[in-house]
């Protein structure tokens, strides 16, 4: 059975931004509770001896400056899981296939980069 590795990637996220609400869905009114940053299992692949897993990152933020700096805070918090133990998964690499970008969220109080 492969880990949950959702699971492990909020755990480490988790511990390394402080003050920021880490989930895996976006919550209700997610305007008044930012900064939040959602995990989300977005795909993978195995070769039936390990298991490589895509990860999106969400960051809602109330304004521009502070989606990008959020952004960028849980881009490091991620990369910083590589050779680690993340909720209880050890985590071997971590490579970013596309750098944070705004996108959309349909709501002018609140700012998302994926």
């Amino acid at each position: 059975m492969w880990p949950d590795m959702e699971l492990a990637v909020l755990a480490g996220v988790r511990a390394a931004l402080a003050g920021v609400r880490v989930t895996a869905e976006v919550p209700a009114r997610v305007e008044t509770l930012v900064p939040v940053v959602v995990i989300r299992v977005a795909g993978g692949d195995d070769n039936r001896i390990s298991d490589s897993v895509t990860v999106d990152v969400e960051a809602f933020a109330a304004d521009r400056a502070a989606m990008w700096q959020l952004a960028e805070r849980a881009r490091q918090a991620v990369h910083a899981l590589a050779a680690t133990m993340a909720g209880g998964v050890v985590v071997d690499t971590v490579d970013t296939d596309q750098r944070p970008v705004p996108v959309s969220y349909g709501n002018p109080a609140v700012r998302r980069a994926i």
